[in-house]
């Protein structure tokens, strides 16, 4: 077996039974999409690159093995040396998912959550390599977004559990690059990141769906938010000291996430109380669009108004 050096490996070597012939393949690959990054592969190409990805991961069976490959395979999206290449290949790891996911058995489910995991956070980690650019985060957002995304609201396509667990999981991904040393991750533009679940909650006809995004998103989030807010006692996080140092026990849930966002027109950090203003603004103009379903119009004007009667009494708290 023989690969060439200017082309990627065949997707039937990255499929393959054999994990030697695998595990070369993917070397390979890696090595590949390091040298000859500067232009996206063709659709064309990625389609079939990752048909053998997705069906290399299904043949890890072992747990340390399934750990190691997620990771790997996450990595392939910073090994990727420009931003427009690297988005591509993000692209298209998600239409494979949407493509392959209803074919997943129960027992590799499990697996390809955490793969899912692994990509949003190297999502989130290439996006700080270009400081949130606002191109670059656009981009992102219409991956998510648009037609082969996992929160496109027009695409029947799309299993419901994709949505689900990106909610569930977003935020404490999010937290995780914002508690990276100040030197390398700068304040995260949280109202730009949060839009395509906005608009799927805007556009969904699935009352679950809605739900699940409220409940497991945005209710959290505006929890600790207001949280930070009123505390007098909470002391600033120190972002040089290694996130695995610090007790997980004690810290709040999205701790470094609500002490290092920005608004989108700014480049510093905000406050608590200025961001969760924010995202009600954002709440309210994603809610009188005219493309919104009724029905979620008023849930959002709902959530909307109670933000705005909490507000009334933080005011007081803090005079």
């Amino acid at each position: 077996m023989e690969f060439l050096p200017d082309a990627p490996p065949l997707g039937k070597y990255l499929a393959s039974s054999d994990k030697k012939i695998r595990d070369k393949a993917f070397k390979q690959l890696s090595v590949f999409l390091s040298n000859h990054s500067q232009e996206p592969l063709p659709n064309s190409e990625l389609t079939k690159l990752w048909k053998g990805l997705f069906y290399c991961y299904w043949m890890s069976d072992k747990p340390l093995v399934q750990q190691a490959l997620s990771s790997e395979l996450a990595e392939l999206v910073l090994t990727i040396s420009t931003t427009p290449a690297s988005l591509s290949f993000l692209r298209a790891f998600w239409e494979a998912t949407v493509r392959e996911w209803n074919g997943i058995d129960r027992l590799r489910l499990d697996k390809y959550y955490m793969l899912i995991r692994k990509f949003t956070n190297a999502a989130f980690r290439l996006l700080i390599r270009v400081d949130w650019e606002a191109n670059a985060c656009a981009d992102y957002n219409a991956i998510l977004s648009t037609l082969g995304g996992p929160l496109c609201p027009e695409d029947t396509r799309v299993p419901s559990s994709l949505a689900y667990h990106l909610a569930d999981i977003y935020l404490e991904e999010l937290d995780k690059v914002s508690s990276l040393p100040s030197k390398e991750a700068s304040a995260v533009p949280l109202c730009t990141m949060l839009s395509p679940f906005l608009n799927l909650a805007a556009r969904t006809n699935s009352n679950v769906t809605y739900t699940r995004i409220q409940t497991s998103l945005f209710d959290p989030l505006i929890s600790e938010l207001s949280s930070a807010s009123t505390s007098s006692t909470e002391s600033p996080v120190d972002r040089s000291e290694p996130a695995r140092k610090r007790s997980r026990l004690t810290d709040p849930p999205f701790r470094h996430l609500v002490h290092n966002s920005r608004g989108d027109d700014s480049q510093t950090a905000i406050t608590p109380l200025e961001l969760r203003s924010l995202i009600y603004q954002q709440i309210f103009e994603v809610a009188s669009r005219e493309e919104t379903r009724d029905v979620n119009r008023k849930k959002l004007y709902a959530m909307w108004k109670d933000g705005m009667e909490e507000a009334g009494s933080l005011d007081m708290d803090a005079s």
